[in-house]
């Protein structure tokens, strides 16, 4: 079996916003999220900057389960809830065992890790939380987001770093195109503002003092940020047969593995991943109007990106628009390739490029047409999203209009 999966609803919050239409309206202006952060317990770090929520929106969840969930799940199921009300959907309207759920995950609850951490080895506590394992498993997210809406069918976490959220789409869709689910809930999130976190980051002297500009000539580093994205897929006829709102296609998927160095980045890798996913929708080099790219903001993960994208659209690269929008909600690691959905979708529905911001100066090897600090109207009818990973996973989704 092989069926159409189509978008019907999303949702999301980070840095730039505290649900999907907030996040999108920062995007569309160009408006960057990062800055000091000053709510997170980061102790002996100082100057740090990221992309932060400062308050979460309203909800209604109950203590009992609150206190069984680490942020990243909190963030998760805030985003599928927001998800499924803006798909018009609910379990309530079909077979709850053919709705499902893949949420993807950098790390695990990071929070859990360090608060247990501290109040056993610092503070002389005799024993742990005793939720502190569930809350911390990677797959925690997946499973409260289940609980919270009554998700019966495939539930499952997904951790491959960096790449996480397109991996937990991708993931998703296949259940749905293999007939094991008709909607799937897919996404991911990340919660990783804790003083370990960003100790290791900064061990790795890739972490950006001031703030993340992708292909600018005078980048330093990755910014980490918080945040959650989720969407609602579908199987079309499961999504016509309610007269569901579509909001976008997914047609490629596109997978592969560097097999070649746990930090640095390849040319070959993504270059596969990104003609995987054209060969799966079926599409040409020319049929892109948009590429979100991975972007981080390191000088060689950008280069190595433009020459990957350069291989595969050769001279029809310089015609695509190109951007990061990791220059506005940072790099929220599990997150950051769903929060790259949303404006991926949104693109499509408004036809508007997101910009790089914080863009300065260009950079010889990174000289695509990366839309610096300013929107672009555009027709967008296919856009691609970028995701490649620490230890060399990488995952590329093609988005297309209805």
């Amino acid at each position: 079996m092989d069926r159409r999966v189509v978008i019907t609803g999303i949702g999301g919050l980070c840095g730039l916003g505290t649900n999907a239409a907030s996040i999108w309206k920062q995007m569309r202006e160009g408006r960057s999220a990062i800055g000091p952060m000053v709510t997170s317990e980061l102790h002996d770090l100082k100057g740090t900057v990221g992309t932060e929520i400062k308050e979460l929106p309203e909800h209604d969840i109950d203590r009992k389960q609150l206190v069984s969930m680490d942020r990243f799940s909190l963030l998760a199921v805030l985003a599928a809830r927001e998800a499924m009300q803006h798909a018009g959907l609910s379990c309530d309207d079909g077979n709850p065992y053919r709705f499902g759920a893949t949420v993807g995950v950098c790390g695990w609850g990071w929070g859990t890790v360090e608060e247990t951490y501290r109040s056993l080895l610092l503070e002389g506590a005799k024993r742990a939380g005793i939720f502190s394992a569930p809350r911390g498993l990677p797959s925690a997210a997946a499973s409260q987001v289940s609980m919270s809406l009554g998700l019966r069918g495939p539930v499952f976490g997904i951790a491959s770093a960096c790449a996480s959220g397109n991996h937990a789409i991708a993931s998703a869709v296949d259940q749905i195109r293999l007939g094991r689910a008709d909607v799937m809930l897919a996404g991911g999130s990340e919660a990783p503002l804790v003083w370990v976190m960003l100790k290791a980051w900064e061990a790795m002297r890739a972490l950006a003092p001031d703030t993340c500009r992708p292909f600018s000539a005078d980048r330093k580093g990755v910014v980490l940020g918080e945040g959650a994205g989720m969407a609602v897929l579908e199987s079309y006829e499961h999504a016509a047969a309610r007269g569901a709102t579509m909001l976008a296609e997914i047609v490629g998927i596109g997978l592969s593995g560097d097999a070649f160095h746990v930090v640095a980045p390849s040319i070959e890798g993504p270059e596969a991943a990104m003609r995987a996913c054209l060969a799966d929708a079926g599409l040409n080099a020319e049929d892109v109007d948009y590429l979100n790219a991975h972007g981080t903001g390191t000088k060689a993960n950008d280069q190595a990106e433009t020459a990957a994208i350069k291989r595969v659209f050769t001279d029809y690269a310089y015609s695509m628009s190109v951007s990061s929008t990791k220059s506005m909600h940072a790099h929220c690691l599990g997150a950051a390739s769903a929060l790259e959905m949303i404006a991926c979708v949104m693109a499509i529905q408004e036809g508007v490029v997101p910009p790089t911001a914080n863009y300065r100066e260009p950079d010889p090897d990174c000289d695509l047409d990366v839309t610096p600090n300013v929107p672009r109207e555009r027709k967008v009818r296919v856009a691609l999203s970028n995701a490649f990973a620490m230890g060399g996973m990488n995952a590329v989704l093609a988005f297309r209009q209805v």
